[in-house]
């Protein structure tokens, strides 16, 4: 596995999650390709840390690992989640079932294939409360009202008894947040909570969650393709390409100075207002598929084919270049644009 790499040094009393090393194969014919491939980060409380990329590049697989929900007969994992001082990866599913709703959370991207359509929206919410508390039936009615009114949905007690399908897109995402809030776990997983909203919804989803983490504390792994959605939530940012962190820094710093030629040209794909007559950069290639990922080298090489094979390791590593800000491969400080130097 090589070298062990740690994300950037947090304060250890406000540690929630310590990932370690973590590496997610699954099996292709006999063999295991990684799509979460080395990955180290640290969650504090009363954060939002914000992993960033394109799709493929492994934010959902690392958010399902965390979450224990692999099969282990077509999986391979390794490395540490420690939680509590504890490594999840260690715990079998009675073990993992106890720790899932009650102190991870987690809001998936398709709210309409997260609910069972042959439930009542009262019930599913329900459902985490009668896993994890031992409150009456009275009880879990009134929290799964309070949760609802939480989460903005007006007129509970009808929306409680209506099902999946009858339910707007914006409404079946309130639903699983509040599933995912119901019984107040200090560590939420937020995967892609604004895919397929319009914007204005997306805009009163995401103040809805700084509300939550505001009123709870609760540390928030935000995984998102959009970067606009970072640059308005995340406390600390990593960049994932092909299974790794290429870049992992406060989003202040990210923003103001992005190092990592995928960052840079992450940054570069997003429109600007007082550019708008000008060509919209698209970065070159595709991610990888994950039987034909690179294992050795850097492996964003390929779509920076003008930078010199040589600008790269052979075995890159993250660099901490300054505090807490941490890079992939050498290969940033040679990086340019194509028309930066006159190239076709």
């Amino acid at each position: 596995m090589g070298k062990r790499e740690r994300g950037i040094r947090l304060n250890v009393e406000d540690q929630l999650l310590d990932i370690q090393d973590l590496h997610t194969g699954f099996r292709i014919k006999d063999e295991f390709y990684n799509a979460v491939d080395g990955v180290s980060f640290a969650l504090q409380k009363n954060e939002i840390f914000a992993i960033v990329g394109e799709s493929g590049c492994g934010k959902s697989t690392l958010a399902t690992t965390i979450m224990g929900l692999h099969n282990p007969n077509n999986t391979r994992i390794t490395g540490q989640i420690i939680y509590k001082d504890l490594d999840l990866l260690t715990f079998n599913e009675t073990l993992y079932n106890q720790v899932r709703g009650n102190d991870i959370g987690m809001i998936f991207q398709d709210p309409l294939s997260a609910l069972n359509p042959l439930m009542r929206i009262g019930d599913q919410i329900s459902e985490a409360l009668t896993a994890h508390t031992n409150f009456t039936k009275e009880q879990k009615e009134a929290r799964v009202l309070e949760l609802l009114n939480q989460v903005g949905i007006v007129n509970g007690p009808r929306v409680a008894k209506q099902f999946p399908h009858e339910l707007s897109g914006g409404m079946r995402q309130r639903v699983i947040i509040a599933i995912a809030i119901a019984c107040k776990p200090p560590i939420i997983i937020a995967d892609e909570p604004t895919t397929a909203l319009d914007v204005t919804i997306q805009a009163q989803i995401l103040d809805l969650l700084k509300e939550l983490q505001a009123e709870t504390q609760a540390g928030i792994i935000l995984i998102t393709h959009d970067l606009g959605v970072v640059a308005e939530m995340a406390d600390r940012v990593a960049v994932m390409y092909a299974g790794q962190i290429v870049e992992q820094a406060t989003a202040e710093e990210l923003f103001s100075n992005p190092q990592h030629p995928y960052t840079k040209s992450l940054l570069n794909s997003i429109p600007q207002e007082d550019s708008m007559d000008e060509e919209l950069h698209v970065i070159e290639g595709v991610v990888p598929s994950l039987k034909n990922l690179p294992r050795t080298g850097c492996r964003f090489a390929s779509r920076i084919p003008w930078i010199a094979e040589t600008e790269h390791e052979a075995n890159p590593v993250l660099h901490e270049i300054t505090p807490g800000h941490f890079v992939r491969c050498t290969c940033y400080k040679h990086f340019h644009f194509k028309d930066e130097k006159g190239e076709i």
